[in-house]
């Protein structure tokens, strides 16, 4: 009998579906009557697309996004699938999933339920939003997925809000940082094993209007210094504004690269070098303009007793994204960083195609250009 306990059933065979799925196993999905086998494109080679179709005796399919199905030059709905012919390779189906200036040589067709989640699977596993599918027949089942975890399609779908509504405060210390900025460390996890941070500094008081900074984390801005973007700067500035402010909070956001991870976003970077600005790198490989959720951000403030916050950003998106789950928005704050000669155009397609409110982009005083 099944422990409800340790969560629902629904929530569970989800997240056993996204373990699968990330770790490149197949999984079911189904809806209705309707059973389908996945796995993610990535890691195929031609000796296991090879096994994959002598086991299914059936053609495969590759389910993509609007986005990626736009840039191949087809529309079909919410997901596409592309019909895989028998002598298409390995190269060339990862060529369909992420590639640049490849189009399709047979048309696609629209998706169903099943496809959907698995796209959402593989943006939650954070790999390539691109699957191959085929249809869950008995011979499939028995030679590729006997022992498949299988997950109904809805249950995927609802999963990312569930994964929100489980998180938890672990635990909690105080940390010094740099320039004399008194801190707290507020860790709090989810049901996928999801670290997020909330830095409370000083001594903000929640019976007013809260400064908040929500940041997404940025290894390679924050950690190492990266000039292609002003995360790091960012990232500074507000601890020390929210400082000089007598005290706020900063929520650190497991949110690399607008939320399609970090080996996502080193793609994406790879299509800026070939000239793509951030925006049709991120649809190329069909993602959204910006994948980020503010659920969980608005998560941490509820259990941090924060309901009214006046938002430190530059981004519209954030202030709409963190009042539609419950969060009054009170005012904004400006975080205008300096510009370099190798974030100039990354910001100027922040301001000029995703909206961002730098008004300031221009201004001299805010240039700050590279030496190399």
């Amino acid at each position: 009998m099944f422990d409800h306990s340790f969560g629902n059933a629904a929530t569970l065979s989800a997240n056993r579906a996204l373990s699968d799925f990330r770790a490149g196993a197949p999984v079911l999905l189904r809806d209705g009557d309707d059973l389908q086998i996945v796995l993610t494109v990535e890691g195929l080679d031609d000796a296991r697309l090879d096994h994959l179709r002598r086991a299914a005796h059936q053609p495969l399919g590759l389910a993509i996004t609007a986005n990626r199905a736009a840039a191949l030059g087809s529309t079909a709905g919410v997901v596409a699938i592309i019909p895989l012919d028998d002598k298409m390779t390995a190269a060339r189906i990862h060529d369909l999933a992420a590639a640049p200036s490849t189009r399709l040589s047979a048309p696609a067709r629209a998706g169903g339920s099943a496809a959907v989640a698995a796209i959402e699977l593989a943006k939650l596993a954070q790999v390539l939003p691109a699957a191959l599918i085929l249809s869950a027949s008995d011979d499939a089942r028995a030679a590729i997925a006997p022992q498949a975890s299988e997950a109904a399609a809805a249950d995927v779908m609802h999963f990312r809000a569930a994964a929100t509504r489980s998180m938890k405060l672990i635990s909690r210390a105080r940390v010094p940082l740099h320039k004399n900025i008194a801190t707290e460390f507020v860790i709090f996890r989810d049901m996928l094993g999801r670290n997020m941070t909330a830095v409370v500094i000083g001594s903000p008081d929640i019976s007013k209007p809260v400064p908040v900074r929500l940041h997404s984390c940025c290894l390679t801005g924050d950690v190492f210094g990266s000039k292609r973007c002003d995360c790091g700067d960012q990232l500074q500035m507000s601890l020390e504004i929210l400082s000089d402010k007598g005290g706020g909070v900063l929520l650190y956001l497991d949110q690399e690269g607008c939320g399609i991870g970090l080996a996502n976003k080193m793609r994406a970077y790879g299509l800026q070098d070939r000239g793509l600005d951030t925006i049709d790198a991120n649809t190329t490989l069909g993602f959204a303009t910006d994948e980020r959720r503010y659920d969980a951000a608005a998560r941490m403030l509820e259990l941090l007793g924060v309901a009214r916050v006046s938002l430190l950003t530059n981004n519209p998106a954030k202030l709409s994204g963190l009042a539609e789950y419950g969060i009054e928005i009170m005012g904004r704050i400006p975080l205008l960083a300096p510009v370099n000669a190798t974030n100039q155009r990354y910001l100027d397609a922040k301001a000029k195609r995703a909206g961002h409110m730098l008004e300031d982009l221009n201004e001299p005083a805010r240039k700050v250009h590279s030496r190399a």
